[in-house]
């Protein structure tokens, strides 16, 4: 399904009438996607133990094939945390929605990049000029193009936008419906490692982003606690993951069907963490939120600071 700026703001404003149901604090529901340290959580179960042994917190958790409708959940009140990329968190923001950001993952860039077919005679972004490209409009990749755009001196303007959720525009992609497709791990391994694409370039020359940890602000209100519990837990689960990259590989395999060796040359290109937030990653989300909004696709200017959670401090021990 192709998407809108105006299908995307209506549907985030109208979430953000919605009144969110209070919080059940006995009860933690996580949204993930198929990556990152919460789908290793999920698949080992190892800080959904720990939450239910410290912290008296039972688990739920709820899949999303991106960012964007994660925030929305969020902000409607049926997930009370995530995470989710800078792009969908700035949009989400902008649109009103009720959260935190809590902690981060620095993002190298080396976990996604436009891809082009196999047989495609493109050498760089201006040979794709006219072309069709796909995205998900409000995720990482919406930037990442608009930054290698920038980078090209071309603009959005410069190209046919395709607005996709990552499942459609794989079958767009491997139809040939498209030119080119900008996309994260680990679909981005997962078409590289069936040899049906080649890379173009990835992100690891352009701005550096984050991948972020966020929360409901019911959640927050309620549980401060429960919550720093969870991402101690979650700081754990990265650093075990970092150190067994070809186990994390197995697990999540295991978990999915998705091949062992392409999950654990995801997770080799983008270290795992749960950081506390520092300013200077404050600062490189407003300017996230100000691209967008330069652009025209964010409805309203955003101060991120607003919408920051700083009371947690990662456990070293």
């Amino acid at each position: 399904m192709i998407t809108t700026r105006r299908t995307v703001i209506a549907s985030a404003l109208a979430l953000a009438a919605c009144a969110p149901r209070a919080a059940d604090n006995r009860v933690l529901r996580i949204g993930y996607q198929k990556g990152g340290v919460l789908f290793l959580a999920k698949s080992r179960g190892v800080v959904e133990k720990t939450l239910q042994e410290e912290a008296a917190t039972r688990i739920e958790w709820v899949e999303f094939s991106a960012g964007p409708p994660l925030m929305e959940a969020i902000n409607a009140g049926s997930v009370d945390f995530g995470s989710a990329g800078d792009c969908p968190s700035a949009f989400a923001q902008a649109a009103g929605a009720a959260f935190k950001y809590v902690a981060y993952n620095p993002v190298t860039g080396a976990n996604q990049g436009l891809l082009v077919p196999k047989a495609s005679t493109a050498k760089s972004l201006r040979d794709l000029k006219g072309k069709r490209i796909a995205f998900t409009r409000g995720s990482s990749a919406h930037l990442m193009i608009v930054d290698a755009l920038r980078a090209a001196d071309m603009t959005l303007d410069d190209i046919e936008q395709v607005h996709l959720a990552p499942a459609d525009a794989a079958t767009a992609f491997a139809t040939g419906r498209i030119d080119g497709w900008v996309i994260w791990d680990p679909f981005y391994a997962m078409t590289l490692g069936r040899d049906e694409a080649q890379m173009l370039f990835d992100g690891t020359k352009l701005p550096k982003t984050s991948m972020f940890f966020l929360a409901a602000n019911a959640y927050v209100e309620s549980a401060p606690d429960k919550l720093k519990a969870l991402l101690d837990a979650l700081s754990i689960e990265a650093q075990w993951g970092n150190a067994n990259t070809g186990e994390v590989g197995r697990v999540i395999s295991e978990a999915t069907g998705l091949p062992a060796d392409i999950l654990t040359a995801s997770v080799q290109r983008g270290p795992l963490a749960v950081l506390p937030l520092s300013p200077g990653v404050v600062a490189r989300q407003q300017e996230v939120a100000d691209t967008f909004l330069a652009i025209g696709a964010l409805p309203k200017a955003v101060r991120v600071e607003d919408a920051v959670w700083q009371g947690w401090t990662r456990n070293q021990g």
